[in-house]
């Protein structure tokens, strides 16, 4: 780590210019607008300010585990509800541009995922939808790497298994069709 002398308006101006972008992702994904995700990551980058002397080289997991946590203070305080979070809209698959057969398998995953406990659906968003390594997400969960991998194993067994309960939406409308 650097000292707080060498972490000034440059170093800030650098981080947030590099990560801003990530951390409203992060947001659009879990909270219910665009202002609400614009917000988190203000409220991140000025935790990121306050405490620079902890923010360590690599500072993206450590920039999440600080918007899970400012996500989960929201929740507890009611300002957003968990239960309410769409899917962001930059992950929407826009009507007319793909068959709605290739449609269903992406639905069939958001179903399943949405069924999982939050500590399950965390881990998958942390190392599919942010792409960080298992290392980087243990970083961003605030537990060991074994930890992170065994957390990720278990949600990927749930996942599978919650995919393999439950009938495929193109097979659900198709025999619902023929009724």
């Amino acid at each position: 780590m650097k000292p707080v002398g060498e972490r000034g308006e440059v170093w800030f101006t650098s981080l947030y210019a590099r990560h801003y972008p990530a951390i409203v992702r992060y947001g659009l994904r879990r909270l219910p607008d665009a202002d609400a995700a614009a917000e988190l990551a203000q409220d991140v980058f000025v935790v990121a300010w306050r405490r620079r002397s902890e923010v360590p080289e690599n500072p993206l997991p450590w920039l999440y585990a600080v918007a899970r946590h400012t996500v989960a203070n929201r929740w507890r305080q009611g300002r957003v509800a968990p239960t309410l979070v769409p899917l962001a809209a930059a992950d929407h698959i826009p009507a007319g541009l793909v068959e709605p057969d290739a449609v269903a398998p992406v639905l069939d995953l958001r179903r399943a995922l949405a069924g999982l406990p939050e500590a399950d659906q965390e881990i998958l968003r942390l190392i599919g939808w942010e792409d960080l390594s298992v290392a980087d997400a243990a970083l961003a969960l605030g537990c060991t790497r074994s930890a992170a991998a065994i957390r990720l194993f278990r949600a990927r067994r749930r996942l599978r298994s919650a995919l393999a309960a439950r009938p495929p939406l193109r097979e659900s409308r198709s025999a619902s069709a023929h009724v």
